[in-house]
């Protein structure tokens, strides 16, 4: 009996093996500007996607960087051009998060009505002067700006822009082939006939893609001038009558201004141009 008494307390006294805590590693929270990346990219697959699905007629290209002597960096930076029988499509995608205010007249636009951006169409307007260059003259008329964002974001712009008529189109990432398509099927009614045979796609396609730098060392350059922070009086643009010096604002606004043909004028010579 005092064995199994003994035995009892030796039980009790015995402690409770303790849990097994879990070993695994901590993941590292991502920053800002890995998460801004990452949905960046996650937005550029959505659309890669639906370029690959386009009829085999069709060419595209992405991430173009081609000379532009009028640009800040000395060259311009495109992420898609689709070249189709009735249009060769210029396409900016723009990665936001939030409400998008702007309109035709405005050469800045805002997000959430607090950070400000540059009309992504006066910017698109700079990529396919590039681009036009580059081409045979009767195929200027052929363009069509496009400018694509994510569903993270919501519209507050000028309602033309969605409307399938125009020639500067706004659409979700989402939406890119049908508004392609869309856009197609309306020209198609207009001409009847193709614009640009097999041979003018092929052509203009190989004459984009010979125009690509993929020099990495040339490409972290243009990133590099394009967010270094504006520095008064570091305009590189200049009055085309008088030689003087202007804004990076006033270059953009020349630009997009079809009456002045690419040129750049100082205010007071935009003004005897009006009259």
């Amino acid at each position: 009996m005092l064995l199994f008494l003994n035995f009892l307390k030796k039980k009790k006294s015995e402690p409770k093996p303790k849990k097994a805590t879990s070993t695994a590693p901590i993941k590292p929270k991502r920053t800002n500007e890995q998460i801004a990346t990452r949905k960046g990219e996650l937005g550029e697959y959505k659309i890669d996607i639906q370029l690959d699905q386009l009829p085999k007629t069709y060419r595209h290209l992405s991430d173009l960087l081609i000379p532009n002597s009028k640009a800040k960096s000395g060259y311009s930076q495109i992420d898609h051009v689709v070249i189709t029988p009735y249009a060769i499509f210029v396409i900016e995608t723009k990665n936001y998060q939030g409400t998008i205010y702007g309109g035709k007249d405005r050469n800045t636009w805002l997000v959430n009505g607090k950070f400000k951006m540059m009309n992504p169409f006066v910017q698109n307007y700079g990529h396919m002067k590039a681009l036009s260059s580059l081409i045979d003259e009767k195929y200027h008329d052929w363009f069509v700006s496009m400018v694509s964002f994510t569903k993270r974001s919501t519209f507050k712009v000028d309602s033309n822009y969605r409307k399938i008529a125009s020639n500067e189109l706004i659409m979700y990432d989402i939406e890119l082939s049908e508004f392609i398509h869309r856009k197609e099927s309306v020209l198609k009614i207009q001409h009847k006939e193709p614009l640009l045979s097999e041979s003018d796609i092929l052509s203009i396609y190989q004459t984009f893609k010979e125009a690509n730098i993929s020099d990495l060392n040339t490409r972290d350059e243009h990133k590099r001038i394009l967010n270094a922070p504006e520095q008064k009086n570091s305009s590189r643009s200049v009055c085309a009558v008088c030689h003087k010096p202007v804004s990076d604002k006033v270059r953009a606004y020349c630009i997009a201004n079809h009456a002045f043909k690419g040129k750049v004028y100082c205010y007071e010579h935009q003004k005897t141009l009006r009259q």
